[in-house]
């Protein structure tokens, strides 16, 4: 097995969705989870291509936010689009990180995981509440490379 399947269980995979599930019920805003061997070069760059593969910067109101991770290269970034760049506080990104990175540090990926979409899902509520008409804009599946 390679280091991605053997980064989460099947369960705490599970409990990703759920949980990005759960933060865009209250929300127009998206989410999506990338995890990945290595990044081989710099993790900002390589979140910004897997935004623009998954097609995430296509959300109606550019409120997508993404958490990459690198296994291998022990890297993670979260990246939002401009939408919800725009209207989050200055360090808003860093606290979210800062969060996840309290649980990764105790080895507590799936908890940290966990915790930076449901931050972001509160902070995406605030500026991109959930409406009648909202769609599903993109797969809630955690996505690998």
């Amino acid at each position: 097995m390679s280091k991605v399947e053997d980064f989460l269980s099947k369960e705490e995979e599970q409990k990703i969705v759920e949980a990005i599930k759960m933060a865009e019920l209250n929300t127009s805003g998206e989410i999506r989870v990338h995890i990945e061997a290595s990044c081989k070069n710099d993790a900002f760059k390589r979140t910004l291509q897997v935004f623009d593969e998954l097609k995430m910067f296509e959300t109606q109101q550019k409120n997508a936010v993404l958490i990459y991770i690198a296994v291998e290269d022990h890297q993670f970034v979260i990246y939002g689009d401009e939408g919800i760049n725009k209207v989050v506080p200055n360090n808003f990104w860093d606290s979210t990180k800062n969060t996840m990175l309290s649980h990764f540090k105790k080895g507590n990926f799936k908890q940290g995981i966990v915790a930076g979409i449901l931050k972001a899902g509160e902070e995406l509520k605030v500026h991109f509440p959930w409406h009648t008409n909202d769609v599903d804009e993109l797969s809630n599946e955690i996505s690998k490379g």
